[in-house]
């Protein structure tokens, strides 16, 4: 295959031609999609869902405070804001504003957005907060006062990088940032991890630890649990394999230390919480196999100990979700054929005692959302499903307290509606498990919209969304979600049973859902749209150019499309581990095959229209996928429109104008081509 691409100028993300043909191609987008009376309507229903002040607004605990960060009609880029448990439990709360976005990004001529803080335990006084430029990865770094509510004068500063931040106490942070050549790994992540002390130049900061050149990042953090404070570091490998260091008691110190590694398989998740190191598996280890979560006394494994408690195990339709500690108990959820259950454990001399969670319905998806365990056994957790507004409930671990704090609105009618869960065959003869939410009493086929994403570990659970209930549900299309090969939906098998080069599977489990939907008269090939975004916007490409005869139209979001140079744009080279190096031959072969800018072809079944959206300021997944592709399918004569929003990073959109824009776009657009005679 050849390495000519005529179309290389397009990656020039600001260059003048490459944003001039960004304009025009919008342009064109804009001209075709939004100038029917129905595109308004719709913009200012997803605007209405998007800020509506029913929504729950979800906290994490710091000391006496829950914090939370919220956007409406009124505070386009947001506010950081708390309030105490008390006032959360109103209707109506009490928020006490920190920072105020859109005020700041007047003064400083800014399009700030919100990156998230650090708020140094316990006094929970000072914090770094993080800000972003309009969405992008990279961030600039400010302390805060969280009493006087101002930037603190000469406090700890980074200017914009992909910086890894965290307190180790008032005076001291561990820092990594762009330091200069060889500081950054090729995907554009720190590489060194440093200990900055207050009031000295940051270039200053004495260096502890550093990755190799060939490393994804390396970060280090300080836990401050009382009674447990230690320092560790983290060196990325590559997306799946890491390994975790503990530093000795005088690395916070200062002076030259040797890390020791914990020794765990680099393939697993590994974290210690107080006397506890627990290990998430991905391969067999220790006579345990790939899924299971395991509980060691971490002084006895560092000491050579390896008997583990065994807090998980895996099967054939159950898989670990995730784990959530407060101070004496751990929440463990898991999911069975995709639908969540809860459960607490609780150590104790005579090991660890079981109790389930109560009260989950079926078809649903059930998550902790805040703990604070360094302090007590407080937790909040979610429950919610495709017609199921979420629901937020707080308990106390350990105690029947569980209550009801915060529930979203019913933002759009689910009378006639119905969630079934079935299964496709793929074929290799694979089950892939599909949720269809739609119309109870179904008179035939309908239009239909596929969402799908089949990597990096990411399931596809119950979730409600209104803006799909609003834009799609609610005008009678059936939502249809795909588990494929490559997530998490059954545990690490699951995900690598597509990695690297079997990531054909993935595509083939979303063909056999296709193929089954319409088995099922549930709709037709001209009325069955599907979607994606980022991993999932290469999944649509790949059916686009594989199964075209399968679907009516297809939309892709900031999507990989080029896989035989993602590795040499933005953070493209973290991603080898899951599809393959290009410049390896043994990985360049697959692919090849499963490039769809080097797939596309002027003969054969014509590809159905396509809708591609990218944003300008996304340094993760470089808008030249979206660009490029869009050029070489308008060369090639096949139907396909365009849009990029300046702004946005790697979620498309910092507001919920943006939001809603895009939203109108992809539903305007999917509905007017799978549904023509309406």
């Amino acid at each position: 295959m050849s390495d000519e691409d005529p179309y290389l100028w397009l990656e020039d993300v600001s260059g003048e031609n490459a944003l001039a043909w960004v304009r025009e191609r919008n342009a064109e987008t804009v001209d075709a999609l939004t100038g029917g009376p129905g595109f308004k309507v719709l913009e200012q229903e997803m605007r209405e869902v998007l800020d509506d002040d029913g929504r729950i607004p979800y906290v994490v605990r710091r000391g006496g405070h829950l914090y939370n960060f919220w956007q409406d009609a009124d505070h386009v880029r947001g506010l950081w804001r708390r309030t105490t448990l008390e006032e959360y439990r109103t209707d109506h709360p009490a928020w006490e504003v920190l920072l105020d976005l859109d005020a700041l990004a007047d003064a400083e001529g800014e399009k700030w957005a919100w990156a998230g803080s650090r708020v140094l335990a316990p006094e929970h006084r000072y914090a770094l907060v993080l800000l972003s430029r309009d969405g992008a990865d990279a961030c600039v770094v400010r302390e805060f006062d969280l009493e006087t509510l101002d930037f603190v004068p000469d406090g700890f500063a980074v200017a914009e990088a992909k910086t890894r931040i965290g307190w180790i106490d008032h005076d001291r942070v561990w820092i990594g940032t762009d330091f200069g050549p060889g500081s950054m790994s090729a995907s554009g992540y720190p590489l060194q991890v440093r200990r900055w002390h207050r009031g000295t130049p940051l270039e200053d900061a004495e260096l502890v630890y550093e990755g190799r050149p060939s490393d994804l990042s390396a970060s280090g953090w300080h836990d401050d649990t009382p009674g447990f404070e230690r320092d560790f570091v983290h060196r990325q490998i590559d997306f799946w394999n890491a390994e975790l260091f503990l530093l000795p008691e005088d690395a916070a110190g200062g002076g030259a230390v040797a890390p020791v590694k914990i020794d765990v398989p680099d393939d697993a998740s590994a974290s210690v919480h107080r006397e506890w190191l627990t290990v998430t598996t991905r391969t067999p280890w220790l006579g345990h196999p790939a899924g299971s979560l395991l509980a060691f006394d971490f002084a006895a494994f560092m000491a050579g100990a390896r008997e583990a408690e065994v807090l998980f195990t895996p099967d054939e339709r159950t898989a670990l979700a995730g784990y959530s500690w407060t101070r004496n108990h751990l929440v463990l959820s898991t999911r069975a054929d995709v639908s969540s259950a809860l459960e607490l454990l609780t150590p104790g001399p005579d090991g660890w005692r079981r109790a389930p969670l109560p009260g989950l319905p079926s078809l649903s998806t059930a998550a902790v959302t805040c703990t604070d365990p360094d302090v007590g056994d407080e937790y909040f957790h979610l429950v919610t499903g495709f017609l199921q507004p979420s629901t937020l409930y707080r308990g106390t671990a350990g105690e029947d307290d569980s209550e009801p704090v915060k529930q979203s609105p019913a933002l759009f009618d689910t009378a006639g509606l119905t969630v079934s869960q079935f299964f496709a065959t793929s074929a290799d003869g694979t089950r892939v498990p599909y949720f269809v939410v739609g119309p109870d009493e179904r008179p035939g086929p309908g239009p239909t919209l596929l969402y799908g994403y089949g990597g990096f570990e990411v399931s596809m659970v119950p979730t409600y969304s209104a803006v799909t209930g609003r834009a799609w549900l609610a005008r009678g299309g059936t939502y249809v979600v795909a588990g494929i090969r490559g997530g998490d939906e059954y545990g690490p098998g699951w995900h690598r049973a597509a990695l690297g080069a079997h990531r054909v599977r993935a595509y083939e489990d979303f063909a056999a859902v296709a193929r089954d939907l319409v088995a099922r008269g549930i709709t037709t090939p001209a009325q069955l749209g599907i979607e994606g975004g980022s991993n999932g916007g290469l999944l649509m490409g790949a059916m686009l150019t594989r199964e075209p005869e399968l679907f009516g139209a297809v939309v892709a979001h900031v999507p990989l499309l080029d896989m035989l140079r993602f590795h040499k744009l933005l953070a493209g080279a973290s991603w080898i581990a899951e599809y393959g190096d290009p410049d390896d031959p043994a990985d360049r072969r697959h692919l090849e095959e499963i490039s769809p800018y080097h797939r596309i072809r002027t003969d054969g079944p014509p590809y159905p229209p396509l809708l591609l959206l990218t944003s300008t300021r996304d340094d993760r997944v470089h808008p030249g996928h979206a660009r490029k592709m869009a050029a070489r399918l308008r060369e090639a004569g096949h139907p396909v429109l365009f849009h990029e929003h300046i702004g946005g990073g790697h979620a498309g959109a910092t507001d919920h104008r943006q939001t809603a824009f895009n939203e109108a776009l992809v539903h305007t657009f999917l509905w007017e081509r799978l549904t023509p005679s309406r």
